[in-house]
Formats: C-alpha cells, sequence, structure tokens
C-alpha cells in the first residue's frame, strides 16, 4: 500500500477566507504522485537481452514534472509548522520545473509565489510560471541555479516578514517525498524485483529520498546517479556536482555510481524516446534513459532497471534539437 498524505492541509493558514483544503479529497492534489511505470523495449534493441529497462513517468503528474511531489511536500510542511502564513510569499530558486510546481499549488491554495529563474530559462517554462499568477525575478544565466539561489537568499534574509523562503536544494522535506512516495512505489510496481534505479541528479531529492528507500528495503539494490558531462551543459534541472554548489538535499551515501552524459546523448535519446517508444519527454528524461543503456551495455541480466522520467518535452519545445534528424 502506498504510504498515506497527511489528512488535510488547513489553507487558512495562508487566507483566513480559503478554510480547509482536504488533500486526498481535492481532484489535482490527490494526484500527486502515484505515477505509472512504463516497459521501454525499443530504444535498448538487442542490448537489453535479460535485462528489463523501465521508465517511471514523473512527467504524468499534474504540472508535468517530477517537481509536483517535492514542492507539495514543501509546502504542506510549511503551512502545518506556520512558515507559510498570512502575508507571506514563497521565494525559491529553480530551473523551472518546480517554479512551475509552485506556483499550481500557489494557484490551488491561495498563497503568492516568486521564483527566481536564470534568464536563459526557456519561454515554455516562464510562461508556465506566470500563468499560474506567480512573479518570476531573473538571475545571471552565466550562474545559473546557484545564483538563483543567491538571490533569493538575499531578498528573503532582507525581508523575512515578507518572504517565506523553504530552500528545496536544502530543504528535507524534499527527499522524504521521495522516501515515503517514489520509493514505496517502485518497490510495489515491480513486485520488489528492482535491482537498480537510475536517477538524474538536480537538487538529489529524488535519487537521494527513493535510493534510501529501496536501499533500506533491499540492500543489494544499485543506485545510480546522472549528472552532465561538464559545467556548461544543456540538461535542465542536472547539475554537474564538481563544480555547483552540491545541495543540501543530495545524499552521496545513498550513490552507489554516477554516469555522466553529454548534452548530445540525452536530445538524441529525448527524440528517440519519441519517435520509438511514442514518449514525449525531456533531456534530463532522455539523459537518464542514455545512462541506463550505457550501464546495461556493460551488463549480464537479469536485471530490472528503473530510470527515472522527470518531465515531459512540452516545456522545451524551443529548443532546436526537436528539429534535428533523430
Amino acid at each position: 500500500m502506498y504510504p498515506s498524505h497527511p489528512a488535510t492541509v488547513t489553507a487558512a493558514a495562508v487566507s483566513p477566507t480559503s478554510g480547509e483544503l482536504p488533500v486526498e479529497a481535492d481532484s489535482l492534489l490527490g494526484s500527486v504522485g502515484r505515477t505509472p511505470l512504463l516497459r521501454l523495449e525499443r530504444v535498448g534493441g538487442r542490448r537489453l537481452t535479460g535485462i528489463e529497462l523501465w521508465g517511471k513517468a514523473e512527467f504524468l503528474n499534474p504540472t508535468g514534472s517530477v517537481k509536483d511531489r517535492a514542492a507539495f511536500s514543501i509546502v504542506r510542511a510549511a503551512m502545518f509548522s506556520g512558515e507559510l502564513r498570512s502575508g507571506r510569499t514563497l521565494i525559491d530558486a529553480s530551473s523551472g520545473n518546480t517554479g512551475i510546481s509552485y506556483a499550481m499549488l500557489g494557484a490551488r491554495i491561495r498563497f503568492p509565489v516568486t521564483i527566481c529563474l536564470p534568464r536563459n530559462a526557456g519561454p515554455e517554462r516562464i510562461q508556465r510560471i506566470r500563468s499560474y499568477g506567480a512573479s518570476i525575478i531573473f538571475t545571471d544565466p552565466a550562474e545559473g541555479t546557484d545564483g538563483a539561489q543567491r538571490e533569493a537568499r538575499r531578498r528573503s534574509s532582507e525581508d523575512p516578514a515578507h518572504y517565506y523562503y523553504p530552500d528545496q536544494y536544502n530543504h528535507p522535506a524534499n527527499p522524504e517525498a521521495h522516501f515515503t512516495g517514489t520509493g514505496p512505489e517502485i518497490w510495489e510496481q515491480t513486485a520488489g524485483r528492482v535491482t537498480h534505479l537510475v536517477a538524474g541528479v538536480g537538487t538529489g531529492g529524488t535519487i537521494s529520498g527513493a535510493g534510501r528507500f529501496l536501499k533500506q528495503t533491499s540492500p543489494h539494490i544499485r543506485v545510480v546517479g546522472v549528472e552532465p558531462d561538464g559545467p556548461m551543459h544543456g540538461i535542465e534541472g542536472l547539475k554537474h556536482l564538481p563544480t555547483a554548489m552540491r545541495p543540501g538535499t543530495y545524499d552521496a551515501r545513498q550513490v552507489d555510481e554516477t554516469v555522466r552524459v553529454s548534452t548530445d546523448e540525452a536530445q538524441i535519446m529525448a527524440r528517440r524516446m519519441a519517435r520509438e517508444e511514442g514518449l514525449f519527454v525531456g533531456t534530463s528524461s532522455g539523459a537518464a534513459v542514455a545512462a541506463s543503456l550505457a550501464m546495461a551495455s556493460t551488463m549480464r541480466g537479469p536485471a530490472v532497471m528503473v530510470a527515472i522520467l522527470p518531465d515531459g518535452g512540452d516545456r522545451y519545445l524551443s529548443d532546436r534539437y526537436w528539429e534535428e534528424a533523430g
């Protein structure tokens, strides 16, 4: 059985007129998580003899990304603690997906949201955040999400009465969402047969939380982190940890090995996923599948590999690689 969510979110803690919002009964918030596991049988071809490759379809969360899990967990914890209360604006840094999730939650539960976002974020992500009524503060694209973090921290420290800064990169509710949700779901959906978890490293919440649950459940499961192969890359949402601010939510003890993937490899695999599997996913999903296949090429089965597919390709449609040959 999946772990249950707390019974209610008291929206009155943020807006005295909005009353209570039952989590499980709410048709939108109750649909966060419990995403399907999809068999990937074509992109691997003959290399997958004796190896099953599955994709955890996180792009089927309400806003289209895995970040709905962490954002909801963070917001829920802040409301229960009273940190997110009437008169305060949630401010956080994002490369796009968590910002979209926060913005949706702000619209649904009724609290103001401001997102610090690198100026080179794609127009789809910018428009999606704004469509929910959230505000955006653009930061230096050369500094990536590290610069966005610094800006969110600066503004919140200068006006703590106005801003609540959860800091998704260091908030314990981020990996906890995956320890109580993503990890148990994978275990149940594979009937305990999973042997490898392959997940991109951004905030580190997914791989640390889900990895911790799976390794506690079965110590023989291998947890594989996926990172870009250099500091300058086009795999949105992922961090090249050797050159980036290491998130506090990343627990290296849960990661058995790291596979680094180039932007070209991730983009090519994203296109292949659309054309061969019928799954329209983003570049971080392409990176996870590419890393899985690179590992599978050196392995002998049996094995059951689960790759996290963090988001859909719709928020990257303006990226030119979709126009290139497959």
